[in-house]
């Protein structure tokens, strides 16, 4: 019984210390989303929000005489979820990779490691508007750094358009994303490898296990969680990106984004319904992946139990 009371007396402890930042929390950001699906179910103009009627789920879709209508109806939305999807799994993929590698070599003990942990760390520190100008003017069809290169390796003059061509720009935004972000995966693998005990390692090698078997049966078990954190942070980064590409390759439809296309109709078409409809929607994407990753981590607890 004495040590429920201590438990419970903990508990409200714990509550109370938190309680401020909640509350900070739940006027920056619960407010904005309570009003956000207050407004998906309005006709609200950007131009005068405080005159609406309220609409249900039109916004969503709806049907009048045969058509239909509505964020889930309309094929730019589709597009906008394709290529979000579509990014998210290539650029995430990727980072994991080379972060992956950049963790194990940092990880390493050699000359000059401090200042190759700081030189990795730079494109991560650059602002997102920053590094989008500094590779818009990389990839530039006449001028740009990334065709000389190729042209020097390959031998011919590729004046490739990267950030017009529709079967590039998407690669173009996946190119600049994984050199701005992949320093945050390897920085967090790159923790959790300083955590694993070198004893283990020791043993491993006397007992014969090549390098594969030991990465595989010590190093990936035991960074499990931090790669499930940064894989959450990433994926729901990425699925909320709007900054990188609308500075890279402003409007264009082959590369939009469900950010990019809620900010499309709440800016360029004043429509504050269909903007929140598709608002409330990334949300709920965000939102829905962010548990299948929690999930996940839990049944990996489970099992090692």
């Amino acid at each position: 019984m004495a040590h429920t009371g201590y438990q419970q007396r903990r508990r409200r402890i714990a509550w109370i210390l938190v309680a401020p930042a909640l509350l900070l929390l739940a006027l920056a950001a619960g407010w904005p989303l309570v009003r956000t699906f207050f407004f998906s179910f309005t006709n609200a103009m950007l131009d005068n929000p405080s005159e609406y009627q309220m609409v249900g789920l039109a916004n969503y879709y709806a049907t009048h005489d045969g058509d239909s209508s509505g964020v889930l109806v309309d094929p730019l939305w589709w597009q906008a979820v394709g290529n979000t999807l579509w990014f998210t799994v290539v650029s995430v993929g990727i980072e994991l990779l080379l972060g992956m590698l950049l963790a194990l070599l940092m990880n390493q003990k050699f000359r000059g490691q401090g200042l190759v942990r700081t030189a990795i760390l730079v494109p991560w520190a650059i602002p997102t508007i920053v590094s989008a100008k500094m590779w818009g003017w990389m990839f530039h069809d006449q001028y740009g750094v990334v065709n000389d290169l190729l042209a020097k390796i390959f031998g011919y003059q590729a004046h490739l358009a990267w950030i017009a061509e529709p079967s590039l720009s998407m690669w173009a935004v996946v190119i600049a994303d994984v050199w701005k972000t992949t320093p945050f995966m390897a920085l967090m693998l790159l923790a959790a490898l300083q955590l694993i005990p070198t004893d283990l390692y020791e043993a491993a090698r006397v007992d014969g296990a090549s390098p594969w078997q030991r990465f595989k049966r010590i190093t990936l078990p035991l960074i499990m969680p931090a790669m499930i954190v940064a894989l959450i942070f990433r994926v729901m980064d990425a699925m909320r990106i709007f900054d990188l590409i609308f500075v890279l390759t402003s409007n264009s439809e082959a590369t939009m984004s469900v950010s990019g296309y809620a900010r499309e109709q709440i800016i360029s078409y004043q429509d504050m319904g269909m903007g929140s409809a598709a608002s409330v929607l990334v949300f709920m994407m965000v939102a829905g992946i962010a548990a299948c990753f929690i999930r996940v981590s839990r049944l990996n607890e489970k099992e090692k139990r």
